[in-house]
């Protein structure tokens, strides 16, 4: 349900897939939006998404692997929207192919999108709200965070850096006993436009590893931290087995991928493909919007999302059911 907010929030990566889902779920919520992002038709199509919820938006074309191309933004948004006060970094950039079959060029590619475009998005942002102790910052990560998969070594390594990054600023801000919240997101394979346009070294068209999400079930998780901030969240029961299960037996991880991980990642039906996206926009000219094309396998809703969003009422009901059945038995043992 939508409710009344009027703040300013900027997400990088708001045009397609997850961002583009937050985007439109904080607008629902009051937010007026910056949105950041390198394709001029997914950011016409997002700020169109904004305003028809009755918020302002402003749509800034932005590589965020440039940092003053950021900062600019930055301050762009603050001119035209006011103080910014949540601060999403979704923007990222992928391939699919083993590394023998890429360039240093498309690897240092990766890494700069999807973890500089995160530092650099989280420097801009602390810039502007730490004098104001107040204000709260995303970073969007994924199970990989914890555990790498067989093609997307690029990935695997920028998100695993988006951790010790975030982990590194969180102690910095406690130190100061700032006002402002560093959050993480972790999330499962979800149906977004990537797999239409990540670069692909494979015989197949890419697909996310099922079980697969609607994005909108990320951007929920996401509007959660906007509004009870935490340091870190999981969505999905796959982001779930997959951290816990990789620190309780990662060698048996390490097998079970090599085995299953290149077919888990190709589809065996036709999709639509795009160019890939590493080095132009895909969404230049035709808005792609938050879903990919597998929308018919695709969840939507989650359950360890919503123990996370509910865990305070959830925790003081099984507490009350262990006291009522510790109650009961002492009864009856009298």
């Amino acid at each position: 349900m939508s409710r009344a907010r009027d703040g300013v929030a900027v997400v990088t990566g708001g045009t397609a897939g997850v961002g583009r889902a937050v985007v439109r779920r904080l607008a629902a919520d009051g937010y007026d939006i910056g949105v950041l992002a390198r394709g001029r038709a997914g950011l016409a199509g997002a700020a169109a998404d904004v305003r028809a919820l009755g918020r302002r938006a402003v749509a800034i074309p932005t590589d965020v692997a440039d940092p003053a191309a950021v900062e600019r933004a930055a301050r762009r948004v603050e001119e035209e929207l006011g103080e910014i006060e949540v601060w999403v970094n979704a923007a990222f950039a992928g391939f699919l192919a083993p590394l023998s079959e890429v360039t240093p060029e498309q690897f240092h590619r990766v890494t700069h999108v999807t973890y500089h475009g995160q530092v650099h998005g989280t420097m801009a942002a602390l810039r502007r709200m730490r004098p104001r102790d107040r204000g709260v910052v995303i970073n969007v990560g994924s199970a990989m965070t914890s555990r790498g998969i067989p093609l997307q070594s690029a990935y695997c390594g920028a998100k695993h850096a988006i951790v010790g990054f975030s982990e590194s600023v969180i102690t910095e801000l406690a130190h100061d006993r700032s006002g402002v919240r560093l959050c993480m997101v972790q999330l499962p394979g979800l149906n977004t436009p990537q797999f239409t346009w990540v670069l692909n070294r494979m015989a197949r068209p890419a697909k996310p590893v099922p079980p697969v999400y609607q994005p909108e079930v990320a951007a929920r998780a996401v509007a959660s931290l906007v509004r009870r901030p935490r340091r870190n969240t999981w969505v999905g029961v796959p982001t779930a087995y997959t951290i816990l299960g990789n620190r309780i037996a990662p060698k048996l991880a390490d097998w079970y991928l090599g085995r299953t991980g290149f077919d888990a990642q190709q589809a065996d039906r036709p999709v639509p493909v795009r160019p890939a996206n590493l080095f132009a926009p895909a969404d230049d000219k035709v808005d792609a919007g938050a879903h990919g094309p597998y929308s018919e396998h695709a969840r939507a809703h989650d359950l360890v999302g919503w123990l996370g969003r509910h865990r305070r009422p959830v925790l003081a009901g099984a507490l009350g059911a262990v006291a009522a059945a510790a109650c009961l038995t002492a009864v009856r043992r009298r």
